[in-house]
């Protein structure tokens, strides 16, 4: 049973909270932009360091000073035992420390290096070259050093499928999409431009192993369909066929693509189509200083960071998700309605609003436009996550014009409804793109390829549409329902999205309470006793991203300022802000802050794909904490008072305040101010669409 707001709550913690909740949000405040925005850094693994190095290798324009800045960074990921991880404390991973490896030799390095000869004998124990996953070995079959013959076939013609028809671009996730359809043009002209050395280092000598062919599964009705194509590419490659259909594909791939550069000049916001793209449309002709190719490389700038004399390479940007995230935390944290900075973040917010038709339409034609993307540009992908939070942060500020918040946001509600899936839940980019046979494909071994529903994208979209009076009530139950039937039999939802069963209870049980869900339920008692159960003994919450493969680590980990304050988040939501666990988590929180307000977090406690690839965002161990510490201080004062600003609390960001928050400032600051804003106004002028003809 819940305890009652401000039993058992000593004054003296809600002093130590106050003050842990003051700094914080001062150092958040101090991040912001100018233009009203956050971004924290985005930090991945060195895969996106060393295909950036071997892409411009491939295409002759590597510069000197960047290859050493980017080896330098590469070289500071390395683990002790010579390997690279894919996540902070995470196991060397074979394909990571390949395309590590390669990419330092084309630096420079040489094998002989005691870190060189660490990694590659990590290589071989593991298998080799011959065990690195399908995009590794096209990266190599790129210098020569693999045969594409022995690479799974990706045929352009692909793109040629309808919609209606099984295994078309439209069954893919749209980050899988975007790299598929250019990786096909890729696959079919078979380039092969040779390094100054080999990497015979690397080899064990043994062939990577095969399915064997059979019609009794996907997998082996694929490998017989796979050996078919590679016929047909043999043919292709003799130009037996190459001036009618193949001609034909290749030249709708290549429109399907350069149709969806972005603003920024990148594809979807993310690196891997973007990286994809640009080999695709150099070896359709594009050259260097082709505007497509140019604007691609000139926005990749954008995406690196430069510090300390080493230049890495963010995969993605986030700061329209981080902006919202900001201002609710702002708003938990008693900052006011109609603070300037919340009206400077609420109107950047606005103006980030998706107003063209994206690849989502090809399923959802008549869902009218609206809604957000994560970044900065990315206009044909809209998600159903970040709409969600948009809208409840716009709810948090007191614009002077309210009739363009409510517009807005009406627009963002219908476009959210529309994309519900027929189970009644929500994925992040599509609505059913659930077709499970794509993972049987023999090149599908790279993370995930569909965007099925999860517990808590569905669980943001039911806390917003709880809140606005013009939702459909039905929706909401139907959804309600599809959590219910998700909750694991401990008690905790999976996360998609973040670092797991943590991060999908810390979401779910807020949903299921503002949608009407009483906090004695059974489900959000089960969801409670998950949460007790597995608090560590610093009073913190974390899980490490191995929970994804091995069951034994639901729940278990090193604490972080961002898992507790989604622990938090639940059970302040559940009525036990005043039980011992949530008050040990915050008494974590406070003690563990360091002096400047902020979290130390090297852990990644976010998922791009669960098994396969995590993400450390910068303003997660800050947001996160800052709603958290306001929401509880809500919870236990008597009366549920909201808690107080200090007057002395700055009015604008002060960027040179300290030198930690000027490096902080610098990096949110992006590679142009104000730029991304004035470039997706005029992307939403075009509005020209996607739909099935576009393939």
């Amino acid at each position: 049973m819940s305890v009652e707001r401000g039993d058992l709550v000593p004054p003296a913690e809600h002093a130590g909270a106050s003050a842990a909740l003051s700094r914080a949000r001062s150092h958040l405040l101090a991040l912001q932009s100018p233009h009203g925005w956050w971004k924290g850094d985005l930090e991945t693994n060195v895969t996106m360091d060393a295909e950036d190095l071997m892409l411009r290798a491939f295409l002759g324009n590597l510069e000197t000073e960047d290859a050493a800045a980017s080896a330098r960074w590469i070289r500071s990921q390395q683990r002790e035992d010579g390997t690279w991880a894919n996540f902070f404390g995470g196991p060397g991973d074979l394909s990571t420390t390949v395309e590590a490896y390669i990419a330092l030799r084309i630096a420079g390095d040489t094998p002989s290096e005691p870190h060189m000869a660490l990694a590659s004998r990590f290589v071989r124990e593991r298998g080799g070259l011959e065990a690195s996953r399908v995009f590794t070995r096209i990266w190599l079959a790129l210098f020569g050093l693999w045969s594409w013959d022995e690479l799974p076939a990706l045929p352009p013609e692909l793109i040629l499928l309808p919609a209606r028809i099984p295994l078309n671009v439209y069954d893919f996730g749209c980050w899988a999409r975007q790299t598929v359809v250019a990786l096909t043009i890729v696959a079919a002209y078979r380039p092969a431009r040779a390094l100054p050395f080999a990497i015979d280092e690397l080899r064990t000598g043994r062939r990577p192993s095969r399915p064997r062919p059979s019609l009794r599964d996907w997998k082996g009705r694929f490998t017989l369909l796979d050996r078919v194509l590679h016929g047909y590419e043999r043919l292709a490659a003799r130009r037996l066929v190459r001036s009618t259909v193949r001609e034909a594909a290749l030249a709708a791939a290549e429109r399907w693509v350069v149709r969806r550069q972005e603003a920024d000049g990148g594809w979807g916001g993310i690196q891997p189509p973007w990286v994809y793209s640009i080999l695709a449309l150099h070896l359709r002709g594009y050259a260097l200083d082709h505007p497509v190719i140019a604007r691609a490389f000139e926005g990749l700038e954008g995406f690196t960071i430069r510090r300390d004399a080493t230049r890495m390479l963010e995969a993605c940007q986030s700061p329209v998700w981080d902006t919202a995230l900001a201002t609710i935390a702002l708003s938990d944290a008693g900052v006011a309605p109609d603070d300037e900075r919340l009206v400077r973040a609420a109107t950047w917010l606005l103006g980030e609003e998706v107003r063209v038709r994206g690849d989502w339409a090809v399923r959802r034609p008549d869902v009218p436009t609206g809604g957000w993307s994560f970044e900065f540009a990315n206009d044909n992908y809209p998600d159903v996550d970040d709409t969600a939070e948009v809208v409840m942060a716009l709810r948090r500020v007191a614009l002077p014009d309210a009739s363009a918040v409510d517009a807005a946001v009406a627009r963002g509600v219908a476009w959210l409804e529309g994309m519900v899936s027929s189970d009644g839940a929500w994925g992040a980019f599509d609505a059913d793109n659930m077709r499970q046979i794509l993972y049987q494909l023999p090149f599908s071994d790279f993370g995930a390829v569909i965007d099925p529903p999860s517990a808590d994208v569905t669980a943001h979209a039911i806390e917003m549409l709880s809140d606005e009076r013009g939702a459909d009530p039905e929706r909401i139950r139907r959804a309600v329902a599809w959590l219910r039937e998700a909750q694991e039999p401990d008690g905790a939802w999976y996360g998609r999205w973040g670092v797991n069963y943590v991060y999908g209870t810390g979401a779910v049980v807020p949903a299921l309470v503002a949608a009407g869900t009483d906090p004695d339920d059974p489900a959000v008692r089960r969801a409670v006793a998950f949460l007790e159960a597995h608090q560590n003994d610093d009073g913190g919450w974390g899980e490490d991203i191995r929970s994804y493969d091995d069951p034994t680590l639901r729940g278990e980990g090193v604490s972080t300022a961002s898992q507790t304050a989604w622990a938090l988040l639940a059970l302040v939501s559940a009525g036990e802000a005043a039980g011992a666990a949530a008050r040990r988590g915050v008494a974590f929180l406070a003690t563990t802050q360091r002096a400047d307000g902020n979290w130390d977090e090297p852990w990644y406690t976010g998922t791009g794909f669960p098994g396969d690839f995590y993400i450390n965002y910068g303003l997660y161990r800050l947001c996160f904490p800052v709603t958290a510490l306001g929401r509880w201080l809500r919870a236990v004062r008597p009366g549920g008072e909201a808690p107080e600003v200090a007057s002395a609390l700055p009015h604008a960001p002060d960027r040179a305040a300290t030198p930690d928050a000027a490096a902080e400032q610098d990096a949110a600051d992006g590679p142009r101010d104000g730029a991304p804003g004035r470039a997706r106004s005029s992307r939403r002028r075009r509005s020209s669409g996607t739909s099935e003809a576009d393939a």
